[in-house]
């Protein structure tokens, strides 16, 4: 095994934030050096220009497949060449195939452990869904990718760690989704990461309730009788130690949430605006039940920032970084 693990970043979105990003963490690893080998999966020459754009001395060499990795401190690029030229804040649906094929080609090299855990930078859903192509989100492809039944989607960051049973659904498909084997295999896989990942031997989980007051002993809807009390019990039969259905509204009260190492909250919008008013610009989103590790910033493309000739505002780096750092925490605690 090499000494300094592996760790791929993709860069997005060509026209949005993320070849800013990379160009900001190849900056930042000549001045601190994550004690890691870090390989970028995007177009050079775009890279290389939104660098060259914001004042960035970034170091970018080749992809070496046969090498160790670079001996100094500079990033390799993992060439991902788009069809067209990119114009930062306007994407293109001719370069989807580019974002897919980044994304394919990190997700297979982490599967033949070449590279130990991936990091991605935003993309624009809606370009590569007008390609063509049927793209929900990141979690969704890479389970497909990885071909495994289930994975969860988890944030972690402001001191919470949220992990959701349903992603990238329309709020009216979101209660036909709650079932309680989502939910078991949501708690199950969750309890699993805290330990193997988090170094939590005996987590303390909380999960939600779907409806107002968790349904109101059925009043308010049956979802939270019906499929997530089940669900919570049979993980207690597990061993698990676990929680509820307690209320959205009660569980991310500082002072409760404080009492659990993690929360399962039932949809997208119920979990993730707690967290990021707590963490905005250092949140990290994890995909748990992948046989690698999968890490991503909290937030989008930002095409408007992209898109800033002047460059008055620059992107933040923050999510992208903490994104990192806890890639190679994770790649150093499976080794």
């Amino acid at each position: 095994m090499a000494e300094r693990p592996a760790i791929a970043i993709t860069a997005g979105e060509p026209a949005g934030i993320g070849p800013e990003l990379v160009a900001m963490v190849a900056v930042r690893h000549r001045e601190r050096r994550w004690p890691a080998r870090l390989v970028v999966f995007g177009d050079r020459d775009v890279l290389a220009a939104r660098a060259q754009r914001i004042g960035a001395p970034a170091k970018f060499v080749p992809f070496d497949a046969v090498a160790s990795g670079p001996a100094d401190d500079a990033v390799e690029i993992w060439h991902e060449p788009v069809a067209v030229p990119v114009l930062p804040g306007s994407p293109d649906a001719a370069n989807a195939a580019a974002v897919i094929g980044m994304l394919t080609h990190a997700a297979d090299a982490c599967a033949t452990g070449a590279i130990e855990a991936l990091v991605t930078a935003p993309v624009q859903k809606s370009v590569l869904l007008d390609a063509g192509f049927a793209f929900t989100g990141h979690t969704e492809f890479f389970a497909l990718r990885a071909q495994v039944p289930r994975v969860v989607m988890l944030l972690v960051g402001g001191g919470l760690r949220v992990a959701l049973v349903t992603t990238h659904l329309p709020l009216s498909a979101v209660p036909a989704a709650i079932t309680r084997e989502g939910v078991e295999g949501t708690i199950g896989i969750l309890a699993a990461a805290l330990i193997r990942d988090f170094g939590i031997p005996a987590p303390r989980i909380a999960v939600c309730g779907l409806n107002p007051h968790a349904g109101e002993g059925g009043h308010l809807g049956r979802e939270d009788v019906e499929a997530i009390a089940p669900a919570i019990e049979a993980a207690r039969r597990d061993g698990i130690d676990v929680a509820g259905p307690i209320p959205a509204d009660t569980v991310f009260v500082p002072a409760v949430a404080q009492r659990y190492d993690a929360i399962v909250a039932m949809y997208h919008d119920q979990g993730l605006p707690a967290l990021k008013a707590a963490s905005f610009g250092g949140g990290i989103n994890v995909t748990l039940g992948l046989p690698f590790i999968r890490t991503s910033v909290d937030h989008g493309t930002a095409l408007d920032l992209a898109a800033d000739a002047s460059k008055a505002r620059t992107a933040d780096p923050g999510s992208l970084y903490a994104a990192l750092d806890l890639a190679v925490d994770l790649a150093a605690r499976r080794r």
